[in-house]
Formats: C-alpha cells, sequence, structure tokens
C-alpha cells in the first residue's frame, strides 16, 4: 500500500513542521476518543467480520480491542448521524428520516434539534478539543446560501473539513467545507495533493488535527470524529486500488457470499443452526446477468473504497502511536446502516436532476450531489456499458452485491430485519480494555456511543442546554460490555425508519416491513437470521411487544408513520 503524504503547503499552513512531540508526551489522563464510521457498509464486508476484503488496519484494531457482534445502527445515513452525535433516537433528535424533506412534525424536521447538546458541545464544555472530518448530513440546510447554525462549528467541532450533503462524487464531492466556507478541492487555500480524493482528504485532515494537536495543545484531551464517505455510491477509486481486486469477484456472488458464511462460521459470528440463505440461490442471480464484467467491477471498486478507508485508518494509527496517543485514545468503529440495494447509476440514460450550471469553475463550490459533468466538461457516465470507478462515472453497486455485503443477513439499508441495522463495532483502548480480539455478545445502538463517549471522558450531560432542560441520554454506556461485564440497559432497544419498525427485547425481536407490513416475530438469539416468523405462535408475546413499540413510538415523536414509506425504498434516491 503506497503511503499518502500530507502536501507540504498544507502542513506549514497549519503550522506542523515544527518539532515533533516525544512519545508519552500527553500529560492528561482523561484518553482521547475517536468515532470513525463508514457509509452503507454491510456486517460482513470486512475481514474481522469474515470478508474478503483487505482491511489489515481493521484487523489489527479487532485483534487488539473488543468486537461486538450485536451493535445496530438505525438503518439510513441522516439517523444514525443524528443518534451518534446526540444520545437520542433520531426522532427525539429531530432527524427521524433524511435531511430532503422537512415537515411541521418535531420527530421530521430534517435539522438537529437545538433541545439536546451533541457529543462534541459536552465534551468540549469538559476540556476536550473537538475536530471532525468527513461526512455531517444532520441539516435541511446544506447549500451555500443557507443559514449555519446547524453546521459543525456551530454544534460544538473546533474545526471542520467535509460534506454537509450527504452523498456526492469522491473526486469533486458535493457541498464540500472548510470550517465554514464551501470551497472546492481546487479552491483549497492550503491542501494541494497530487490528485484529490476525498477518502484521502478525510484522512489528511484528520492526520492533520492530530499534529496540530499535538504541537499547541498536547496536555489537553481530544475528540476526533471521522466520517468517511467510503463505500457509499458512486463507485469512485484510484485506480491502483482497484487493481488489486482484478478478477477477484468474477466467479459472482454465491462464491463469495459462501466463502464468507464458512469463515464467519470459523469465527463464531454465525451459529451452524442458524437457517442460513438457499445455497445457490445467488448463483442463479450471477447467470441472469447480461453484463458480468460490469457487475464484478462494481464490487471491484467497492472493495477498493474499503481498502483505501482502511489505509487511512492506518495513517490515523501511525500519527496517533508518533505523537505517544495511542495507548490511551478509545477508538470506536462502526458502519451506519448495512449494504445499500439502491439502484442509483446502474440504468442506461441520463440522471433526472439538475447538473452544474455551463459555467462551473474548478473553485466553485460544487453543490449537486450528482454532478453532470466534470470539472473539465466531460459528461458524467452511468448505466452497464460503463465501467465504476472514474470521476467521469457514477455508479451504485446493486442489490446483489448488497445481499453479499449483508450475509447472513435480510434486507438492506432503510429497513429494520438485520441485514439494514447490524453494524460491525470494534472497541480498541490497550490503557483501558484488558481484553484482545474478543466478541462481546451483548447488544449495543448507536444510541450507547455519546453516553460511552462521557462516561470515558469523566463528562456530563449538562441539565440544561439553550435555555431548555436536557432530554437525558436514551443509550447506555458500552464501557462495562467491552470489560466483559454486563450493560444495565433499562428498556428495550427500539427502531422506525419510514415505516419499517422494529424492537429488541433481550433475545426476541419484532419487526415489520412498511407502515402496512404485519407485525414479525424472532427468536434471534437461535434465529437471527430471522426465517423462522413466530408471531403466530406466540401472540401473546406479539402483542405485548407491539403495544410497547406503540408506546415508544408515542413517546418520541415517531407518529405518524410518515406516506412516503409506502414508496419503493429502492431506485435513485438523493443520499
Amino acid at each position: 500500500m503506497r503511503t499518502q503524504r500530507l502536501p507540504v503547503v498544507f502542513l506549514i499552513a497549519i503550522g506542523l513542521l515544527a518539532s515533533t512531540p516525544r512519545a508519552g508526551a500527553q500529560a492528561s489522563s482523561r484518553p482521547n476518543i475517536i468515532v470513525i464510521l463508514a457509509d452503507d457498509m454491510g456486517y460482513s464486508d470486512i475481514a474481522p467480520y469474515g470478508g474478503e476484503i483487505s482491511t489489515p488496519n481493521l484487523d489489527r484494531l479487532a485483534s487488539g480491542g473488543v468486537k461486538f457482534t450485536q451493535f445496530y445502527n438505525t438503518a439510513r445515513c441522516c439517523p444514525t448521524r443524528a443518534s451518534l452525535l446526540t444520545g437520542l433516537y433520531s426522532h427525539r433528535a429531530g432527524v427521524g428520516h433524511m435531511t430532503w424533506r422537512q415537515l411541521d412534525l418535531p420527530g421530521y424536521r430534517s435539522d438537529l434539534s437545538h433541545d439536546a447538546p451533541t457529543v462534541a458541545e459536552v465534551l468540549k464544555g469538559a476540556g476536550y478539543a473537538t475536530y471532525m472530518a468527513g461526512k455531517w448530513h444532520v441539516t435541511i440546510n446544506d447549500l451555500p446560501n443557507k443559514p449555519r447554525q446547524n453546521w459543525p462549528r456551530q454544534r460544538g467541532f473546533d474545526r471542520f473539513y467535509g460534506t454537509i450533503k450527504g452523498s456526492g462524487s469522491f473526486y469533486d464531492p458535493a457541498m464540500l467545507v472548510r470550517e465554514d466556507e464551501p470551497i472546492s478541492p481546487a479552491g483549497d487555500p492550503t491542501y494541494k495533493p497530487e490528485s484529490y480524493y476525498y477518502t484521502d482528504a478525510i484522512t489528511d485532515y484528520s492526520i492533520g488535527y492530530l499534529r496540530e494537536h499535538a504541537e499547541k495543545q498536547p496536555d489537553k484531551p481530544l475528540f476526533l470524529y471521522v466520517a468517511y464517505t467510503a463505500p457509499h455510491w458512486p463507485m469512485h477509486a484510484p485506480a491502483e486500488e482497484i487493481a488489486k481486486y482484478k478478477g477477484k469477484y468474477d466467479g459472482g456472488y454465491e462464491p463469495v457470499r459462501a466463502s464468507r458464511v464458512e469463515r464467519m462460521k470459523q469465527l463464531g459470528l454465525i451459529d451452524p443452526s442458524w437457517t442460513l440463505p438457499a445455497s445457490g440461490a445467488m448463483a442463479d442471480e450471477w447467470e441472469k446477468q447480461a453484463n458480468q464484467p460490469w457487475e464484478s467491477r462494481c464490487m471491484e471498486v467497492y472493495a477498493a473504497m474499503i481498502t483505501r478507508m482502511d489505509a487511512g485508518i492506518g495513517r490515523i494509527i501511525a500519527e496517533l502511536e508518533r505523537s505517544g496517543r495511542l495507548e490511551n485514545t478509545l477508538i470506536l468503529f462502526l458502519s451506519d446502516n448495512g449494504g445499500c440495494d439502491e439502484t442509483t447509476g446502474r440504468a442506461a440514460g441520463k440522471p433526472k436532476r439538475d447538473g452544474n450550471p455551463p459555467d462551473h469553475k474548478p473553485t466553485d463550490t460544487q453543490w449537486n450531489g450528482r454532478p453532470l459533468i466534470t470539472r473539465d466538461g466531460r459528461p458524467v457516465r452511468s448505466g452497464p456499458k460503463v465501467m465504476p470507478g472514474g470521476d467521469d462515472t457514477f455508479i451504485a453497486y446493486g442489490r446483489n452485491w448488497a445481499t453479499v455485503s449483508n450475509t447472513p443477513f435480510r434486507e438492506y439499508k432503510h429497513y429494520v430485519h438485520e441485514g439494514g441495522i447490524s453494524s460491525p463495532l470494534i472497541a480498541h483502548w490497550p490503557n483501558g480494555l484488558t481484553r484482545r480480539g474478543e466478541w462481546e455478545r451483548q447488544q449495543g445502538h448507536v444510541i450507547d456511543l455519546m453516553a460511552t463517549c462521557l462516561d470515558v471522558a469523566g463528562a456530563k450531560l449538562p441539565e440544561t442546554f439553550n435555555g431548555k432542560a436536557t432530554t437525558p441520554l436514551q443509550g447506555v454506556s458500552l464501557v462495562p460490555a467491552m470489560s466483559g461485564k454486563a450493560l444495565a440497559r433499562p428498556s428495550p432497544i427500539f427502531w422506525e425508519h419510514e415505516g419499517n419498525r422494529a424492537m429488541r427485547d433481550g433475545k426476541w425481536k419484532l419487526v415489520a416491513k412498511g407502515v402496512k407490513g404485519p407485525w414479525e416475530l424472532y427468536d434471534v438469539e437461535a434465529d437471527r437470521t430471522e426465517s423462522k416468523d413466530l408471531a403466530a405462535s406466540e401472540p401473546n408475546r406479539t402483542t405485548a411487544m407491539a403495544a410497547a413499540w406503540q408506546k415508544w413510538a408515542e413517546e418520541n415523536h415517531v407518529l405518524p408513520l410518515l406516506p412516503w414509506a409506502e414508496q419503493p425504498a429502492t431506485g435513485a434516491t438523493t443520499e
């Protein structure tokens, strides 16, 4: 793997070519905290969870830390980020759906609530320096001329580089912002890489913040939120990264899925007693594909995107080692939802949305999530005759590869069956954890991350915020689970997104697909693949859990279930 160097002009501009801190120079005993979020990555994609994709740096974190087998997100980009940042269910944080449809309902304002502090705001008040690089995606005000009161700098982050919008080109990101100012890659005053790639830029800025902190505030703990957009569509990756996977997926979906199943059994992630997807089903899907080289290329690029992200994580780890901070840094790695079955860019024809204006200059802010032309005037192409990867392509990897990503679970991003909400969670903290490479089988949820961060930082949620009583955190600290102790979770875990509903209470899971979908009931210990619906044979339990879900929904601004949920979740969506 080629190690990417930060441009010298970038380092000079933020004062990082001064003396190198000695190892162990950190004086504060409070741990540093780094939360790393992947985007649209399935449960079994990375090697520690059974995947064939090369992730040596995540392997290192996993072997030196704790790996959760039953950690959950909220099934979609915006809600997961809202919950991560506030420790609340996303509806309580004002982002019950996405940021492109605002309703006059408390749970669907499409804008992060000002009634609840973010983890950055609380940690900053507790003496932490706070930094963010990457995808924000929790405000409807995501254009240059919109109010900025809900951008990262206004919600507790001292420094920020990244995108306010939720998706876009990796070579020309939509609504790219440096601190508070929209920019373009060519318009960045200091960051001048030989070739721009957003994943690398997120890594480079993260390292820049770490170096700046070690130089200027060595006695202060830090919180860094690294929100990668990989491997969210479009399938974009540097050519040398894609080349590493050439031919790897030429055999189609079934061999990859089957090999993951076997590895997951060996790792202890899959109970052999679970009913698994029928062997050969994905092979039949492969035989139906008219353009198999294009299909395999989609997965090659997807894998390359994850490997490049992993390389960036490795460079962040190396920087922590250089400054003597790795041992006392809690690193949390997770994904915001399951693999994505959206069909963006997979059909022939032109996109049905406005693109860049004809006079779009290299230094103008790119505001479009899906540009129609590159900065040098080439058309951005889609469809099965276009091999993905380059800056003039815009293509998703599709439902069948998403099925592989979510092995062995059902459904995808959007849905709250296990495939949509199951995420890897790796926790690495040498000074704070004694377990090394162990599985943790207690349930966790993204609402737990803020409570976890405040716990390790010794910080407390303020009683009031913006002149109002603060909503108590709805998650629990995962620190006991990381140490092999029982979690003190006072209530079940709940979900809702686009009418897809679920509740997890011990080994029992109640789940429904869509506003009108019937409730299904599963014993997840015996059947995490959700193959045997017990609702009919357990009517009393089903009724009681449904009533508990209804009560939760009424108390957390979830209702009414909204009409857009009745429309298909697949297709060319905006984020």
